[in-house]
C-alpha cells in the first residue's frame, strides 16, 4: 500500500525530529535500561571452585569423570510492543497537540531507538476492541509502516476497554516483550489484567494527559461532546459551581484511575500535553539505569 504524501510526509518530518535526539541520548537509555531477554547456551567448560552449582552438567561429569559446567550468554535483541489507544478521548488537545499526536511522537522515539539498536518492534492499536495488530519485526520501512498506521488508520470504535488488548498480546507473546503501552487510561476495570501482563512482560504504562481535562477553562457558555459517547452537553464554563463540580469530577476520576494503576504494581510515566513530553521518557530510563 502506498502512502498518502500528506502522511509520508508526517512519517519523515517524525523520523528528521526525533533522529538527532536518538543518535545523541535517547537510545542508549532506551537499551541499558532493559535487561536481556533470557540465556541462550554457549558452550561447556570445566568447573572453577565458585562457580554456581547448578549450572553443572551432570550427563558430560560422568562422562568425563570430571565436573563441567554449561556457559550461557545474555540475549541482547529486545523486543519492543507498543500498545496504544486510539479511542475517542485520545482525539483531544487543548494545547498545540491531541494526546494522540503526542502518542504518535513517542511511539516514534522509542521506535526508531529500537531501529538503532537492531530490535524488532510490534504495534497494537485499540478501542475497546482489538483494533490493529502488527507482529514485531526490523527494519526502516517498518517502522515507517508502523507510523503510517498510528497517522492514517480510523478506528471502528470511539470507546475504551483497556484489559481488551492486554489479554490479547497475552496469548500470543511467547517470547519476553518490552511493553509501552499508551492510553489516558479513562476506564476502568484494568488493573487485573495489566497485573497479570506485567508479570510475564516488562510493562510500562505511558499515562498521557491534557490540563484542561482537570480544571475546566472559563469560556462562557459551551458545547462539550464526549468523544467516546457521543453525549452533547451545554455548559456555563464561567460559572464557579460548575467549574468546582467538573473539576471535583476530574478529581475523582484521576484518584480511581491511580488507584488502579498502583494495584497493576507496573511502571508508569506521567506525560503533560502543556510540558515537555520526551523528558519524563528520557527521565524514567535514567532511574532505571541508576538502580
Amino acid at each position: 500500500m502506498s502512502l498518502p504524501p500528506e502522511i509520508l510526509k508526517k512519517v519523515k518530518l517524525l523520523e528528521i525530529k526525533t533522529r538527532k535526539l536518538v543518535n545523541n541520548l535517547f537510545a542508549g537509555e532506551y537499551h541499558s535500561a532493559f535487561r536481556g531477554q533470557g540465556m541462550t547456551f554457549s558452550e561447556f567448560r570445566e568447573y572453577i571452585p565458585g562457580d554456581d552449582v547448578r549450572a553443572i552438567a551432570w550427563s558430560l561429569t560422568a562422562r568425563a569423570g570430571k565436573p563441567y559446567i554449561k556457559k550461557y550468554d545474555e540475549e541482547r535483541e529486545l523486543t519492543l510492543m507498543l500498545v496504544v489507544d486510539v479511542s475517542g478521548s485520545e482525539d483531544f488537545g487543548s494545547k498545540n497537540y491531541f494526546k494522540g499526536e503526542i502518542i504518535a511522537h513517542l511511539a516514534a522515539v522509542l521506535s526508531f531507538s529500537a531501529l538503532k539498536n537492531k530490535d524488532p518492534v510490534g504495534l497494537l492499536l485499540f478501542s475497546d476492541q482489538v483494533e490493529h495488530f502488527v507482529p514485531p519485526r526490523k527494519g526502516r520501512g517498518h517502522i515507517h509502516r508502523l507510523l503510517r498506521d498510528l497517522y492514517f488508520f480510523k478506528p471502528r470504535s470511539q470507546k475504551t476497554k483497556i484489559a481488551v488488548p492486554l489479554d490479547f498480546i497475552q496469548g500470543i507473546l511467547k517470547k519476553r516483550t518490552n511493553i509501552f503501552l499508551f492510553s489516558d487510561f479513562m476506564d476502568k476495570g484494568f488493573d487485573q489484567a495489566l497485573r497479570r501482563i506485567g508479570k510475564k512482560h516488562d510493562t510500562v504504562a505511558i499515562v498521557v494527559t491534557d490540563p484542561t481535562e482537570m480544571q475546566l477553562p472559563n469560556v462562557g457558555l459551551i458545547d462539550f461532546e464526549d468523544p467516546e459517547s457521543g453525549d452533547v452537553m451545554t455548559l456555563d464554563t464561567s460559572s464557579i459551581s460548575v467549574q468546582r463540580d467538573y473539576a471535583k469530577l476530574m478529581q475523582k476520576r484521576k484518584e480511581e484511575r491511580d488507584r488502579e494503576l498502583r494495584r497493576a504494581q507496573v511502571e508508569r510515566v506521567e506525560i503533560l500535553t502543556d510540558q515537555d513530553i520526551v523528558q519524563p521518557l528520557i527521565s524514567f530510563f535514567q532511574r532505571r539505569n541508576s538502580k
